[in-house]
């Protein structure tokens, strides 16, 4: 799956966690969960476990860890569903 189409469907995921809409906006791959789109930790984790529900994936402590922005996440899924 592309990094683009895995975009497309993180989009809804984590818009309904969003504090900051405007930068939500103009999101980038670079687009920090927390200080651009002023998400808090527990928000986290529950985008965590609408994306292994989206794409039938589990993700795992040290993947969580890392999926900060946009684009860590884009690279986790792809990971996961490269190794189904």
């Amino acid at each position: 799956m592309t990094s683009e189409a895995i975009q497309e469907r993180l989009k809804p995921i984590v818009k309904l966690y969003v504090n900051n809409q405007e930068n939500f906006k103009n999101l980038t791959l670079e687009s920090n969960f927390i200080n651009d789109l002023e998400i808090n930790s527990a928000n986290l984790v529950d985008i965590v476990l609408d994306v292994e529900d989206e794409f039938d994936i589990r993700i795992e402590n040290d993947d969580m860890e890392k999926m900060t922005n946009v684009e860590a996440t884009v690279k986790v899924i792809q990971k996961k569903l490269a190794a189904k």
